[in-house]
């Protein structure tokens, strides 16, 4: 017999629900979807979604620190497509297993995080040396890591346990 951990004794948890929460509610859905919906930058009208504050906060972060957002190439769109489509999924599906302890995420979460940290590579080269490189590596290194960090956690978490969220139940009377 097993148990699951409660969420309150899974601090490591905690933060990836964080994590997922972040990306659902304003990575994936409005500073990636502004991404596909407005092709070029220079010379757009103001969508339905995402708000406009959003818009404006993704446009003046590319034209300040990161050239490539403002690019768009294809490769690019090709990327944030990926996370619209399968990555906004696989949050709100991992937000409800690890609240709940559901060992199914397990491999679903090792595919996700593979992906998630090849596709960082992929960014910070061009973002370092491509040519559409940052003029301020630092930064944009530094507000990127999250992506690079939680994968890698998240990998540690769902590989070095086969059962992440259960653990052998208390053996009753005594």
């Amino acid at each position: 017999m097993t148990d699951t951990i409660p969420l309150s004794k899974r601090p490591g948890d905690i933060a990836l629900l964080v994590f997922f929460w972040v990306n659902i509610l304003t990575i994936t859905y409005m500073e990636g979807l502004e991404q596909l919906v407005i092709a070029d930058p220079q010379d757009f009208e103001y969508p339905l979604w995402p708000p406009r504050f959003m818009v404006d906060m993704v446009h003046w972060w590319g034209r300040n620190f990161d050239p490539l957002l403002m690019a768009r190439p294809t490769w690019w769109r090709v990327i944030i497509g990926i996370d619209v489509v399968f990555f906004g999924p696989f949050y709100l599906s991992a937000i409800y297993a690890f609240t709940k302890g559901k060992e199914w995420i397990r491999i679903p979460s090792i595919i996700y995080a593979s992906v998630m940290l090849t596709m960082v590579i992929v960014i910070a080269g061009e973002e370092m040396s491509g040519p559409h490189a940052t003029p301020e590596p630092g930064i944009v290194l530094l507000a990127n890591g999250p992506w690079a960090l939680f994968p890698l956690f998240l990998l540690y978490r769902m590989i070095s346990r086969p059962h992440p969220f259960t653990r052998a139940a208390a053996a009753e009377g005594g």
